[in-house]
């Protein structure tokens, strides 16, 4: 079979040198490796896709927990402002 890198016209690494990154194919790559390569490499970008619109619906969540704790909180706020005015009134502060 025809090395892949040569059957698309990539130059191959210096011989004997280490390849250009950690992704860098041999010389010898078989165009079988090359699209078993390229199909892991899909399968771990669909796993990624799922992951991330996982952690949006997350985040969604969370930011409306968000919301959720601070209107109860600006509801506490107020009633323990206006149950303080009340008993500064009630004695005469």
């Amino acid at each position: 079979p025809v090395p892949a890198a040569a059957a698309v016209g990539e130059e191959s690494p210096v011989e004997g040198g280490p390849p250009d990154h950690s992704y860098s194919l041999s010389s010898g790559t078989t165009s079988e490796e090359l699209l078993r390569k390229l199909n892991e490499q899909r399968d771990i970008i669909a796993l990624l896709e799922v992951k991330m619109k996982e952690m949006k619906g997350s985040i969604r969540r969370l930011r409306l927990a968000e919301a959720q704790l601070r209107k109860e909180i600006r509801e506490k706020d107020r009633l323990l402002h206006a149950a303080s005015a009340g008993t500064r009134k009630r004695h005469g502060l």
